[in-house]
């Protein structure tokens, strides 16, 4: 059974301790986005001396806390005096510990002693200790940002537990970009009390999230993490990325979080067993995550990639063909017949479906459903999407707009832009198949309204057809896993 983690996600109220005037103190930080974003349930800052910061009442010491009202303690006070301020907030009700500071068994023998100590205590309270030496903890569904930096995220379903708080930003920054929100977020800094897979335990039982994503730098008992993923990823995906697996990245990974990072070669054949999905880099984790978080499971490998130009079909058949858990599918007889019908002669016939520019108002919409229904289709990637919304841009911008007949057609061309992502998520979600969107708009012109459309139908508009393909074969690698399980 998982560890219940409820205090810390879902607090009735929280203190922040550390609280000074000053705006580049993690006290003040912590309080002011504690206070920012929503959190509805009482806020108690401890502080120095009494008065008032950010017009929120300051207390002179932790012992002047009223009982009862906080789960939740965020320490943002040196090492030395934790102890006692836990032992205390305890006493009054307090049921988690976020330790953001510093000094413990990354910073050498007394700050190991000082760790132990602190772990010590909380284990004798009967307390979740989070950390210590992280960035803090995220819950949107409580309007939670109890973090010493920015920044917080839109509302969704992926959960993130991160030995790196640069990270944690990461993914959150990843998150408000693509519009594909967050459940929960902790930076599990040292992890001296709460493990990363205490975090995924918890996530597999929480009913606002779907898929976890985590950066590891080094397991201190590698057996009983495998033993415990194994058991999460068969109830919802695990997204990994791992630091330390150079000699180099191992060295700063032992400065950084105090970690003593594994072989990677022996943590790569436990994540395959784990049923744990690896990925390369942390734009791709984001990227795998977000897919499962936004589409469906594919029942199979056979892909068809639906291009309005052939150079993106091409390139993209290439990246299918080389993916080792990806089969570019043969294109039907009954699929193309019914596509010839669709389109003018000069179309491609093959599979990529090249409508080479002889699509009219209705063909893209319709195309993706037809394609998404045949029962030898398992997902479809989209190509070439944005270039009217690309055009009406320039239109609109230039001295003519809106004269000579442009504003009717740059309305058109929006319109149409618009209709095209909204099949696209229509497809995957009538269907129960993977439909994915791919375009270098998605960074190159995040404005465009094919790529706004995308975002707001809850789906990730991919920066280019290799992601795309990338995160597909993650997709794909999970389902097939999940079905030899059953």
């Amino acid at each position: 059974m998982a560890r219940d983690l409820t205090p810390l996600f879902e607090p009735r109220g929280v203190v922040v301790t550390g609280v000074s005037s000053h705006p580049g103190k993690f006290g003040f930080v912590a309080l002011h986005n504690v206070l920012s974003c929503g959190f509805s349930g009482p806020v108690f800052a401890v502080g120095r001396e009494e008065g008032e910061v950010l017009g929120h009442p300051v207390l002179a010491s932790i012992e002047a806390l009223p009982e009862n009202q906080a789960d939740l303690l965020v320490l943002c006070t040196p090492a030395g005096a934790n102890e006692g301020i836990v032992r205390t907030a305890a006493a009054r009700g307090v049921r988690a510990v976020f330790c953001a500071a510093g000094g413990y068994s990354e910073a050498g023998p007394e700050g190991i002693e000082a760790e132990a100590r602190l772990v010590a205590l909380a284990d004798e309270l009967g307390l979740v200790l989070a950390g210590p030496n992280g960035q803090g903890v995220v819950s949107t569904p409580a309007g939670l940002c109890a973090q010493i930096v920015a920044p917080y995220p839109p509302r969704g379903r992926i959960a993130v537990a991160s030995q790196s708080g640069n990270f944690v930003s990461a993914f959150l920054n990843y998150a408000g970009q693509t519009g594909i929100g967050i459940s929960r977020a902790v930076s599990a800094g040292n992890a001296a009390a709460t493990s990363v897979a205490d975090y995924l335990e918890w996530f597999a039982e929480d009913d606002e999230t779907d898929v976890a994503l985590c950066y590891l730098e080094g397991l201190p008992d590698g057996r009983a993490f495998y033993e415990r993923v194994r058991e999460v990823t068969r109830r919802m995906p695990v997204v990994v990325v791992k630091g330390g697996t150079t000699s180099g990245g191992q060295r700063a990974a032992a400065s950084h979080t105090g970690s003593l990072a594994s072989d990677d070669r022996i943590f790569d054949g436990m994540a395959r067993q784990a049923g744990l999905v690896r990925a390369a880099t942390i734009e791709s984790a984001f990227e795998a995550a977000a897919t499962f978080a936004t589409q469906p499971l594919p029942s199979g490998n056979r892909v068809m990639v639906l291009t309005t130009a052939g150079g993106w079909g091409v390139v993209t058949a290439d990246a299918v063909t080389a993916h080792p858990d990806l089969t570019l599918a043969a294109l039907p007889d009954d699929l193309r017949t019914a596509i010839d019908g669709m389109l003018p002669p000069r179309w491609s016939r093959n599979n990529p479906i090249d409508l080479a520019g002889g699509e009219t108002r209705d063909t893209i919409p319709e195309l993706l459903d037809l394609t998404a229904a045949h029962p030898e289709v398992d997902a479809i990637v989209q190509l070439g999407l944005g270039i009217q919304g690309n055009t009406a841009s320039l239109t609109r911008s230039g001295p003519f707009h809106p004269d000579h007949g442009l504003e009717r057609i740059v309305d058109y061309h929006e319109r149409q832009e618009r209709r095209y992502a909204a099949a696209a998520a229509a497809a995957a979600d009538a269907h129960g198949k993977p439909v994915l969107v791919a375009s270098e708009l998605a960074v190159a012109r995040p404005d465009n309204p094919m790529v706004a459309a995308v975002r707001d139908s809850g789906r990730l508009c991919y920066p280019s057809a290799d992601r795309a393909v990338t995160a597909l074969g993650h997709l794909v690698r999970y389902a097939a896993r999940r079905r030899a399980r059953t």
